[in-house]
């Protein structure tokens, strides 16, 4: 039975691609018809963000209680996490093409979001290198809580106190000048919102997928 947040991810998903796509939008200077990837590029961060909470939530559950349970929790979310910031990597170059003319630069915040993927990369990596389940759920959760401020940091605090290319800086608009522009905001919140319900959905799946594999294998 659909729970009432998966029904709103669905729904508000669905209005963002298609609002998104169709809703007149205002006419920045250098982003121009281009700032309607703010619906699918942005939210994906913010999915990330939450879904790495999320994942380091239950790291933590699990090194407090030594319940797997938690640790399968754990990786479901944080796979999906690397999933959206694959998507936010793949939508922030396309943007970067279209304003900037070019799909990488030196951009501080460009390099910190490499660097955050390639972190978690190495959670993956971590985890199947070690055989011993109690060990890997132990170990995966410690590299996991660590990792987890790094890549606030990196994502969030370090861009900000350095010039970049990124709304802000470069002749950019702020991000707070056309997030009060009603035409956006009616768009982007919901999909923020629609994208972060959708991620956790997907996890939930992940997850009731794992338990029953986990459950098989006690038969078996």
């Amino acid at each position: 039975m659909l729970k009432w947040w998966k029904i709103a991810g669905i729904v508000l998903v669905l209005y963002a691609l298609v609002a998104g796509l169709l809703l007149p939008v205002p006419n920045l200077p250098i982003l121009e018809q281009s700032i309607r990837n703010l619906y699918y590029h942005v939210p994906m961060w913010f999915g990330m963000l939450a879904l790495l909470l999320a994942s380091g939530f239950y790291s933590a559950k699990m090194l407090s209680t030594k319940d797997f349970g938690y640790d399968r929790k754990a990786v479901s979310y944080a796979s999906v996490a690397v999933l959206y910031g694959c998507i936010g990597l793949a939508t922030g170059m396309l943007w970067a093409k279209n304003t900037w003319g070019v799909y990488w630069t030196n951009d501080p915040k460009l390099n910190s979001a490499a660097i955050g993927m390639l972190m978690y990369a190495a959670y993956f990596v971590l985890r199947n290198s070690i055989e011993d389940e109690e060990k890997r759920a132990r170990i995966s959760a410690v590299y996991n809580l660590f990792v987890l401020p790094v890549y606030i940091v990196l994502i969030y605090i370090m861009p900000r106190l350095t010039a970049s290319l990124h709304p802000g800086n470069g002749g950019n608009p702020g991000f707070n000048s056309y997030d009060l522009d009603s035409r956006l905001r009616m768009v982007f919140y919901p999909a923020v919102l629609g994208w972060i319900f959708f991620g956790f959905w997907i996890a939930d799946l992940q997850i009731r997928i794992k338990q029953i594999a986990f459950k098989k294998s006690l038969i078996d």
